[in-house]
């Protein structure tokens, strides 16, 4: 007998027997699909050792235990791996990547890469990065960076560990090094939220921290950034 439309749940048949483990086995699939939270997405290879109950998000060229279940949701229950065939529009929480992802297109995209969708597959969606960096000489810069053509909107910043050296810090990119803000604290704990107004970028851009008063010779800086970012349509 055919199941449900949506997620395959199983139904019971007039007159049939046994009907308890119909229903279990629905009950089985809802647990699976209800408020889904993965361990991790992208592993091409079942892992050595699940924990029952344990949800992934399959890899695009899977082997072994998950071979030929590219991008479907596996999931671990009484000793074996069993998979659920994603929907559109399906919503799964990533603990690994501590993000929210949504099936759309056949591929899971990162949520806040898609908030508004073109027919032909145009995207817009925020971004955000975060890096802790140690302070050291005139300025540092960060390796993670605002991407090429992305729109930036915020530097967030916290000292993890009291700056030495410098009186104070700015933050800014390079050839405008307090655009985010100027003459920061220094002391542990220190914040500082750079609101600027939409700013357009056409290369990867880091943030720098400048040191105010003499070089840096110590210290750690937690550094966020916040942007928009673009694709152009896919056909």
């Amino acid at each position: 007998m055919a199941g449900s439309p949506n997620i395959g749940l199983p139904y019971l048949a007039a007159s049939q027997a046994q009907k308890h483990v119909t229903v279990n086995e629905a009950l089985r699939l809802l647990d699976a699909v209800t408020q889904l939270s993965v361990k991790s997405r992208g592993l091409n290879v079942a892992p050595a050792s699940p924990a029952e109950g344990d949800r992934y998000i399959v890899g695009s060229a899977p082997t072994g235990a998950w071979a030929g279940r590219a991008l479907d949701v596996a999931f671990f229950e009484g000793g074996a791996w069993s998979f659920l065939d994603p929907r559109e529009g399906f919503l799964a929480w990533s603990d690994a990547d501590d993000s929210l992802f949504v099936y759309t297109g056949g591929a899971w995209l990162r949520f806040g890469d898609v908030l508004a969708l073109t027919a032909s597959g145009g995207m817009c969606g925020i971004g955000a990065f975060e890096q802790e960096v140690t302070l050291a000489g005139a300025f540092t810069d960060t390796t993670a960076f605002f991407p090429d053509r992305a729109v930036m909107l915020c530097v967030g910043v916290r000292t993890t560990q009291a700056v030495t050296g410098a009186t104070s810090f700015n933050c800014g990119i390079v050839g405008d090094t307090s655009k985010f803000g100027g003459s920061l604290g220094i002391g542990l704990g220190s914040t500082n939220v750079g609101v600027i107004g939409p700013t357009a970028v056409y290369s990867n851009t880091p943030v720098r921290l400048t040191a105010v008063g003499s070089n840096f010779t110590g210290g750690k800086v937690r550094v966020a950034g916040y942007y928009l970012r673009f694709t152009a349509p896919a056909s």
